[in-house]
């Protein structure tokens, strides 16, 4: 080689040095040291084939080849062989592979260069330039090619490091955005490093808002429950082990001033020197766990308290009757059986609705479903409901030709009981009780309304929730809320649904649609 084209190629080299400090994209990089190879060997053309990670060899770059040929070569360095040793068996064989396919395409009149990319005894690839003729490199044009490999090598190597990083970077952003928790990092001064959508939407502020600021500043307990905080924690020593969790729950102050319950879980990340590098927060809405405990305790207080009234009248009148003191008459007896009848009959009636909320949530709620003419129906339940009250007036208010509808007569007649029971219940003045039926082009409507005091607006979304009882009668009435709960489910069941009538002032009417048969 002629003297001033060595001087050319050490600027190569210089220029390829460069691009190692000046370039992280693996693409540009590749094009970069593939044009400077191609001028270094004074060749027409070139490739940069990369070996995968496990194995397997396919062309990263390429300039002066067709597409076509590269779609060929592709599957065909895909079955160059793994081996252990890849720089000394599979690099000749990629190597052999391309000089065979540089002659066969230019019938001879191609021939080509080969440099390793090596990094540390593992193998990137290699930089093959096609050229015209044939020439020996001389021992210095050979240490002066290595050189210019092992830089080459190592920009490689720079640039897939900065696209895996950049990749873990994005696949950290994508698990934190999707996380439904929220995130915090912390430094070990406590310094929020970084936190996810999901916990800015929790304390109703944005990101921008809570990085950078200290932690003591984002986390404002109102009210702790359960656990130590991580301050008070941090002074009595924590974390101890990588392993160390702390967990804390309470009520949060939101920055409108309201205030959300959440548990908090604070994991360490300790360097293998057991140095703290940062403190990984996962904040959970426990809303639901409260509403839980609430509704379990209700469940509790509720069930005993309707148990254990039917159980004392009953227990009560049984006492009495059983005194041997004293005579009664029929009268008496009469009447004092009848309480307990009633009374066992409601004891009957709750158990029922126990037992059918336990079906409902075991999703095991069966219906026998025929023809059914709802109008008929409800005359029955009407007639036997009139002997429990004499306070108000039933009126049934059906068109003649009312149609069928497909539905279990049983469990229709617990929803008409309920109803007629609740509007029964929640007026106590009497009045009149009319149930309407309505008919619809694909289903039938029953409306059932009272001449009581109605359904308070805040009550209305919650009626059909377990174990809820509306308005102020509720203390003076019996029942454990679960009525109006069942009877949703049944109707759901069938395809139907219910609903309050707002519309109506006079008191409470409640609807439900049933599909009619087809």
């Amino acid at each position: 080689m002629l003297p001033d084209f060595r001087v050319r190629q050490r600027d190569y080299l210089l220029e390829i040095a460069r691009a190692i400090t000046q370039e992280l994209n693996l693409d540009d990089v590749l094009a970069r040291i593939l044009q400077h190879a191609a001028e270094l060997l004074a060749g027409q053309a070139g490739l940069v084939a990369l070996r995968g990670n496990e194995g397997g060899w396919n062309v990263a770059a390429f300039i002066g080849i067709p597409e076509p040929l590269i779609s060929y070569l592709d599957p065909l360095l895909a079955e160059v062989p793994d081996f252990e040793e890849a720089a000394r068996f599979e690099i000749p064989e990629v190597n052999r592979l391309l000089q065979n396919l540089a002659r066969e395409v230019s019938l001879g009149l191609l021939s080509g260069v080969g440099l390793p990319l090596i990094v540390q005894n593992s193998v990137l690839g290699v930089i093959f330039v096609f050229r015209n003729y044939h020439g020996r490199f001389s021992r210095e044009d050979q240490l002066l090619l290595q050189s210019f490999a092992d830089q080459a090598a190592i920009a490689v190597h720079n640039a897939q490091l900065y696209n895996q990083s950049r990749s873990q970077a994005q696949r950290l952003d994508g698990l934190l955005n999707s996380v439904a928790d929220g995130i915090l990092i912390l430094q070990p001064n406590h310094a929020i490093e970084r936190c996810n959508p999901a916990l800015a939407r929790l304390l109703g502020k944005t990101p921008s808002q809570i990085v950078g600021r200290e932690h003591a500043q984002v986390i404002l307990w109102k009210e702790v429950t359960h656990g130590p905080t991580l301050e008070r924690a941090e002074a009595g020593g924590w974390p101890l082990t990588p392993t160390a969790t702390l967990y804390v729950e309470g009520d949060l102050l939101r920055k409108d001033g309201s205030t959300l319950p959440v548990g908090i879980t604070y994991a360490p990340l300790l360097n293998p020197e057991g140095q703290l590098i940062n403190i990984i927060a996962s904040v959970r809405d426990v809303s639901h766990f409260r509403q839980a405990e609430e509704m379990q305790s209700t469940f509790i207080s509720v069930i005993s308290h309707e148990l254990k009234t039917p159980v004392a009248l009953i227990k009560g009148y049984v006492g009495t009757l059983r005194r041997e003191d004293v005579r009664w008459d029929s009268k008496v007896v009469q009447d004092s059986l009848e309480v307990i009848e009633e009374e066992a009959d409601h004891l009957a009636e709750l158990i029922e609705n126990l037992l059918d909320a336990s079906r409902l949530e075991a999703g095991a709620l069966a219906l026998n479903a025929s023809d059914l003419a709802l109008g008929r129906l409800a005359e029955r339940i009407v007639e036997r409901f009139r002997t429990q009250t004499d306070k108000h007036n039933i009126v049934l208010d059906f068109p003649p030709d009312f149609p069928i509808v497909l539905g279990d007569e049983q469990r229709l007649g617990q929803v008409l009981l309920n109803l007629l029971s609740n509007a029964a219940k929640y007026s106590p003045q009497g009045g009149e009780i009319r149930i309407i039926g309505q008919v619809r082009p694909e289903h039938v409507v029953v409306c059932v309304q009272d001449q009581g005091p109605g359904i308070p607006p805040g009550d209305m979304p919650h009626i059909f929730d377990r174990f809820y009882r509306a308005g102020e009668t509720a203390r003076s009435t019996k029942g454990a809320g679960l009525g109006l709960y069942l009877t949703r489910a049944i109707l759901e069941a069938h395809g139907g649904s219910i609903w309050v009538d707002t519309q109506y002032k006079d008191g409470a009417r409640v609807c439900f649609s049933l599909p009619r048969a087809q």
